[in-house]
């Protein structure tokens, strides 16, 4: 008797699980990428309106 398809099903639920773990990780870093350019973009307007009402 061959042990080869629990082998192939051992690497075929290791290979499938490291994929959707990839991409799950591929999308958050995506979304939070997105979330870091708005917050930083509207930083950049707060401080720009900012300081032109500084100057005298």
């Amino acid at each position: 008797m061959t042990h080869l398809p629990y082998i192939l099903a051992s690497y075929g639920l290791a290979g499938s699980l490291a994929v959707i773990l990839s991409v799950g990780a591929a999308l958050r870093l995506k979304r939070d990428r997105l979330k870091l350019a708005s917050l930083e973009a509207a930083r950049g307007r707060a401080q720009s309106g900012t300081q032109g009402g500084q100057r005298a």
